[in-house]
């Protein structure tokens, strides 16, 4: 009997650890070649760690990495010896841009064709047309991608992964998330050609959290839980319920222990039929003095809920109450004045000035405390001092650069920003996201001592066991609804699991 063919990829005793948190441990499996390979799991169980490890944007504590035979220690692998091998990524960031046409972004990292010094726009266009024609995509160059489909953005970006799959130059083509944000009908063409280009040989390394199309369209799935490599075997024979199982984990869960808080029948935050972006006709309130969780896998609107209610993005339709004062749609200093605190996930894009002191970061929320005509400094270097100490902010020094903070003590900074204006409503996109666990114990300690002073927190987080420790309540979101709330006493991390997987696998 012939030996299998060697796998295009193996993973071996891979580990990666954050500050305060062992994101991988000892995970091992292969990947065979020509196969639809889907990687599952829960928020937080390292699926995205993985992924960026086996790009060489994070570094491996340790294990060995192998592309078609080549190993090389985990922490070695770099984004140019990713490329290299030939593992190629279309990210749930597709990175393409709009203004410019499908021909143009085919070539965004290559060279362009040229003819005397001169880009060829004539051959550039047909090469593009080429890789088109052969993965069977019917779409004109020409165009500019701002007119196409989503789902033919995606398709775009794969098709310019797979440039170099004609001479053998792409072993393994790795997909984050693809469906997350596509209409049904979208998925399904999208899927389909997927099904096509591993009838053809290519090697598909799948993340999903649709657990009914891992089931359809994968012949082999890997489970992580935790961390940890749970299962790597046959679709075949599985069931979504035999998924969700391993996903969660057999253990019993008892509900959280902690005693909860009275309930303050004074509303602080209620929203009404909001529809915009991804949001379906979202419903909820908030009490004083509550915390309310937004539970939900990648493309939920969980964030965008958030983004709408500080005024981030103006919806369609629906409102936002912030203690009885109606909010206008898409003012975000409307919000601010109502008492609304937001702060985002993206603290370095959207929430730091790296180049300017603590000082000015602190209190680049509250200006106007500090300006009488002209901007009064020894007040706000006063305010900034009073706050590092108060939230125990580690920093040279009360002007030194933001940058230079660690991650924890700029998430701290910007959380104590927004403490310092005694929100009523406080929105916290991952409060903790790549914190230590000392500064994240620091982090709870200020939300819980705001909540109670009497603030209300929305949070959106990633992280059962922050959800366990914070919450007083939790909204299932799913395809831009919410589709299931539980209180305190019901929180279990397999409640919230398999809820927001169960709500997943429903047609948008």
């Amino acid at each position: 009997m012939p030996s299998p063919p060697a796998p295009v990829l193996s993973i071996d005793r891979v580990r990666k650890s954050f500050p305060g948190v062992r994101a991988l441990d000892d995970v091992s499996f292969d990947v065979a070649p020509g196969s639809f390979h889907a990687l599952v799991g829960g928020n937080g169980c390292g699926k995205s760690t993985l992924i960026k490890t086996l790009a060489g944007v994070h570094q491996a504590g340790s294990g060995t990495i192998t592309v078609r035979g080549t190993s090389v220690p985990a922490d070695s692998v770099t984004p140019a010896w990713s490329h290299a091998s030939g593992i190629r990524f279309v990210h749930q960031d597709l990175g393409l841009f709009g203004t410019m046409s499908v021909a143009e972004n085919m070539f965004v990292g290559r060279p362009y064709p040229r003819t005397g010094g001169a880009i060829s726009w004539t051959a550039l266009r047909r090469e593009a047309q080429a890789c088109l024609d052969r993965l069977g995509i019917d779409i004109d160059v020409r165009r500019p991608l701002s007119r196409l489909r989503p789902a033919e953005h995606t398709l775009i970006a794969i098709a310019r992964c797979l440039f170099d799959q004609a001479d053998g130059g792409v072993a393994l083509l790795v997909l984050d998330e693809p469906t997350a944000r596509l209409p049904q009908a979208e998925v399904d063409e999208l899927l389909g050609r997927l099904d096509r280009y591993v009838r053809d040989g290519q090697s598909i390394l799948y993340v999903s959290h649709r657990l009914d199309e891992v089931l359809e369209h994968a012949d082999t799935v890997t489970v992580l839980r935790d961390g940890r490599h749970v299962r790597t075997g046959p679709a075949a024979g599985l069931t979504r319920q035999d998924l969700t199982a391993m996903i969660v984990g057999s253990h019993r869960e008892l509900a959280a222990e902690r005693a909860s808080r009275p309930i303050d029948p004074e509303v602080v935050l209620q929203v009404e039929g909001l529809t915009g972006g991804p949001l379906r006709d979202v419903s909820l309130e908030v009490h004083r003095g509550e915390i309310v969780a937004v539970a939900g896998l990648v493309g939920s609107g969980r964030t965008s809920l958030l983004e709408t209610v500080f005024g981030v993005h103006r919806p369609l339709s629906g409102r936002v109450v912030v203690k009885g004062r109606r909010l206008k749609p898409g003012a975000m200093t409307e919000a601010i004045a109502a008492g609304v605190a937001y702060v985002p996930e993206d603290r370095a894009g959207s929430s730091a000035f790296p180049d300017l002191g603590l000082d000015m970061n602190m209190s680049a929320a509250s200006l106007p405390l500090y300006r009488r005509g002209w901007l009064r400094r020894r007040l706000e270097l006063k305010a900034a001092e009073e706050d590092i100490a108060r939230f125990s902010v580690r920093t040279p020094g009360t002007r030194a650069p933001f940058a230079h903070l660690s991650g924890g003590n700029q998430q701290k900074a910007v959380v104590a920003r927004w403490l310092r204006l005694r929100p009523a409503l406080l929105l916290l996109d991952e409060p903790t996201q790549g914190v230590d666990v000392g500064a994240r114990a620091e982090i709870y300690a200020q939300i819980e001592s705001a909540v109670e002073s009497g603030a209300s927190v929305l949070l959106v987080t990633s992280d059962l066991d922050e959800l366990l420790h914070l919450a007083d309540r939790v909204v299932v979101m799913s395809n831009g609804r919410i589709v299931e709330t539980s209180d305190h006493t019901r929180i279990t991390r397999g409640w919230v699991t398999t809820r927001m997987f169960d709500a997943a696998q429903e047609k948008k």
